[in-house]
């Protein structure tokens, strides 16, 4: 593994992403950043915590912006609309994404990190899987709901995450052909998908 090798995790609800990135982070000693990249992006944009916050990995509906804008002339507007606060709020995140990757290694969960560091050859871009059932017992324990509450609650998250990356990025949430690693969970368990990553990391 690369001095400045950054790690992306893209993952389904449920399916382990947040346990995994924190003990692989723990594992090769770099830099853990999750909703620490909200707060650091509200300190670094100006917008207020709570703001970015609501937004997070939340799907646009702003069709009208949709037509005058592109994926690659974000936050460049030739009509004279006002960039909506979600927009605002995604190139908050995007640009402290870059920011952090600049500053050298570190495990970066979900936020379309992959896209936003897609010319930085030092990235490596996993996505996190497993069976709806596994994800539905494993959020229900770990949020104290019924099965039945659990998986409505993991099935509209996985919604609103693709929604918001299939939006904001040319790619495709969830389809293999969008990261460079696709692992299943539910077949390897978390210490064996962290064992997985720190291998294929360290063997590159």
């Amino acid at each position: 593994m690369g001095k400045d090798t950054i790690i992306t995790i893209g993952r389904q609800c449920g399916s382990g992403g947040r346990e995994i990135g924190i003990a692989l982070a723990k594992e090769l000693k770099i830099p853990y950043y999750d909703k620490e990249l909200l707060k650091r992006a509200a300190k670094e944009s100006g917008l207020c915590e709570e703001v970015l916050e609501k937004f997070d990995e939340k799907p646009t509906s702003s069709l009208l912006y949709s037509i005058v804008m592109d994926p690659y002339s974000l936050g460049i507007s030739t009509t004279g609309i006002d960039m909506p606060i979600n927009h605002k709020v995604f190139l908050a995140a995007f640009d402290t994404i870059k920011r952090i990757a600049d500053e050298g290694a570190c495990v970066m969960i979900g936020r379309c990190a992959d896209y936003a560091l897609a010319d930085y050859s030092n990235a490596i871009n996993f996505f996190l899987y497993s069976p709806v059932e596994q994800r539905t017992k494993r959020f229900a324990e770990r949020m104290n709901l019924t099965e039945e509450k659990a998986k409505d609650l993991v099935i509209k998250t996985d919604k609103q995450r693709a929604s918001y990356y299939n939006y904001y990025t040319t790619k495709k949430w969830g389809v293999m052909s969008s990261y460079d690693y696709c692992l299943d969970t539910s077949i390897l368990g978390i210490d064996g998908t962290v064992n997985l990553i720190k291998y294929i990391v360290e063997h590159l």
